[in-house]
């Protein structure tokens, strides 16, 4: 695979990294005030910077073997505004040339928010920014809300600038208070990507935070965070209800979590899936089948549609020692679509 120098003849200035991550419980509720349980993955987003002393961004992406050409103060298409945004909120008003890499699957496992959070470092580092690593993910966050166009919540910023891949990170999403949670004893994380692309996930995504804060609005809360009785959503419309209910039920799973053994946690798993499918309505057949293929498996303890949803990756905890058997076990017969990512 090619350099930054490779490309651009020279060294770059700075270069700086930042992993993907998978999401355990706490599907859609980041943008409701809720709690979420990410860790990273092993997977890394590396961006390497470099002045040019020109007007124009130079933007190359070593993975699609693309180069884009960006006058400074502009978006641009393709995956410029994931970088243009990140360096018009950190003020930058010289021509930079920019080079991506990294292995981070797409679908699911933030590959947008390591790219945002690598950049970011690199900027931090290039320019002396006083941004701390809470601040970094916030301004990663307003990247995708006023460039990409995705009304995403925190989590996802938040867990490739401040999550490792030996603990879970939980994320009080309101307050961003975030503390280290071991895994439950005896489990190991398994991550499949489902081949599956996650054609509806932005424009679906927008449409149910659309209504999640339509049912706040109607509770008269400030978000669904503030729910903790499924019985409070009685009188909503049918649709919003069930959205409602998915989100409040998945901050009960994620805080029955907390502390449990590696079986209760993977029913958790289970019903977070079963709510994802059915009350939010952001799974796809085929990451069904897989969700199913693997709940069934004897050294699973549960499993679930993670991120965005539409397609994309599937997260389960797996027995310790046991993840790549049983992985392989379930892809032969999933088909060849799919395939491991972690471990």
């Amino acid at each position: 695979m090619s350099t930054f120098k490779d490309v651009f003849k020279r060294d770059p200035d700075v270069t700086a990294s930042a992993p993907g991550r998978v999401n355990l419980l706490g599907e859609h509720t980041d943008y409701q005030g809720g709690f979420v349980l990410p860790t990273a993955i092993p997977q890394r987003t590396t961006v390497s910077i470099g002045r040019n002393g020109t007007a124009e961004h130079v933007l190359h992406s070593a993975n699609s073997h693309k180069t884009l050409h960006v006058p400074v103060g502009e978006v641009g298409t393709e995956f410029a505004p994931y970088l243009t945004g990140c360096l018009t909120l950190s003020g930058v008003t010289e021509g930079l040339d920019v080079f991506i890499q990294g292995n981070v699957p797409s679908g699911g496992l933030s590959s947008s928010a390591a790219l945002e959070v690598a950049t970011l470092r690199a900027l931090r580092d290039l320019y002396a920014l006083e941004l701390d690593d809470v601040a970094l993910a916030l301004r990663g966050v307003k990247v995708e809300h006023e460039f990409v166009g995705v009304k995403c919540g925190v989590m996802d910023q938040m867990a490739s600038s401040l999550a490792g891949t030996d603990t879970m990170l939980l994320i009080d999403t309101r307050s961003l208070e975030r503390r280290a949670v071991p895994f439950p004893a005896g489990a190991e994380v398994l991550v499949i990507d489902s081949g599956v692309p996650r054609r509806l996930a932005e424009s679906g995504y927008n449409e149910r935070r659309a209504q999640v804060e339509e049912a706040s609005r109607l509770l008269g809360v400030k978000e669904l965070r503030d729910v903790t009785e499924v019985s409070a959503l009685d009188g909503l419309p049918e649709l919003l209800h069930k959205r409602a209910r998915h989100v409040v039920t998945e901050n009960a799973r994620v805080l029955a979590g907390l502390g449990a053994d590696a079986t209760a946690f993977g029913e958790l798993m289970n019903a977070s899936h079963a709510s994802l499918r059915d009350d939010y309505e952001v799974s796809h057949p085929q990451v069904d089948e897989l969700v199913a293929l693997l709940q069934g498996h004897a050294d699973i303890f549960g499993a679930r549609m993670t991120g965005a949803g539409f397609g994309g990756a599937v997260v389960a905890l797996a027995r310790s020692g046991q993840a790549t058997a049983a992985a392989d076990a379930v892809l032969w017969r999933y088909g060849p679509t799919g395939r491991r990512v972690v471990p």
